[in-house]
């Protein structure tokens, strides 16, 4: 069986998430105490305890992604699994990217956790609020809604943010012109269209000042080669080269993730299993409806360690 493990991004977190990690493995306990002296606060007991308004905020809510999904690892890596052996790839969505970075040792766990905090902070400073927006358009073909966004663009920007699979696809932009695509993809038949409840335009051209910041922030950071190549969202390729990991985390910011056409890569490049690291199923479930013939697997509890060595016995 040839695997990728992949990373979950924003929107999979909830209060609560990674503390039957961090009950039952030390080395899972210590990701989340390392997360906290790099960030200097205790984002651990946001993330155990809440409020969910605050852990929501993307400042919090990267940072605290990633650190469940190492305390993962970490927590699998402690009953013996050695991703070099079992991974052929790492993937991460959107903040995901950087998780699955750390993950294969590409980026250590406080410089991970550093960067997504000024990611964070970038990407909700980059644009006032109620100037940008972000819709969901199901049941259209990628072609049609790049076609509303370019003639929704005006004087804005609209943009495809996410291509998620399954018809699923997110665009991001001027508030107007996201609006006025949406308005236009429930005219050409999109089963829904629906402005999604989210701080600012990410993964759009408004977002450069962030893209800004990124570029200085990895610019101090040591990356190394990762142990298993890096799917870029970008560029729904693999890619190895500290300097190019750089680069197209650079272009994430303002760039598509391009989901779908990442898993239908890793498929066709001989993966069987995808095994989802961290808090949540989202990606699992969007694996489903992109390629069947791959099997998927979630891993965020201490249960599920438990059954992934279960499974894999």
């Amino acid at each position: 069986m040839s695997a990728a493990f992949t990373f979950p991004g924003q929107g999979s977190q909830q209060v609560g998430m990674g503390k039957t990690l961090f009950d039952a493995f030390t080395e899972s306990r210590l990701v989340f105490e390392e997360v906290d002296e790099a960030l200097g606060e205790k984002l651990s007991d946001v993330i155990f305890n809440g409020p969910e308004e605050t852990l929501t905020l993307t400042a919090n809510a990267q940072p605290a992604l990633m650190a469940v999904s190492i305390a993962a690892m970490r927590a699998l890596e402690s009953r013996g699994l050695k991703l070099g052996e079992h991974a052929k790839f790492v993937a991460g969505h959107s903040l995901g990217e950087y998780s699955a970075l750390c993950a294969a040792g590409s980026i250590s766990i406080a410089d991970t956790a550093r960067l997504l905090r000024i990611r964070g902070n970038a990407m909700q400073a980059a644009v006032p609020v109620g100037k940008g927006a972000m819709a969901a358009i199901i049941g259209l073909e990628h072609s049609d809604v790049e076609a509303i966004c370019a003639a929704a663009k005006g004087s804005g920007t609209c943009q495809i943010a996410n291509d998620n699979g399954g018809g699923q696809l997110v665009i991001s932009g001027s508030k107007l012109e996201v609006e006025t695509a949406a308005e236009a993809a429930k005219e050409k038949g999109a089963k829904r269209a629906l402005l999604l409840p989210v701080s600012a335009p990410f993964h759009s051209a408004m977002m450069a000042p962030a893209a800004d910041a990124m570029q200085a922030a990895l610019a101090e950071v040591e990356v190394q080669s990762p142990i298993v190549p890096l799917v870029a969202n970008v560029l729904a390729m693999p890619i190895s080269d500290p300097d190019e990991i750089r680069q197209r985390l650079v272009e994430q910011v303002t760039g598509q993730v391009r989901w779908r056409e990442t898993i239908t890569w890793l498929g066709e490049n001989g993966v069987t299993s995808l095994v989802e690291v961290g808090s949540g199923k989202v990606l699992s479930g969007l694996a489903k409806r992109i390629n069947r013939d791959l099997s998927s697997k979630s891993v965020g509890t201490a249960d599920d360690v438990a059954a992934f060595f279960e499974a894999n016995a």
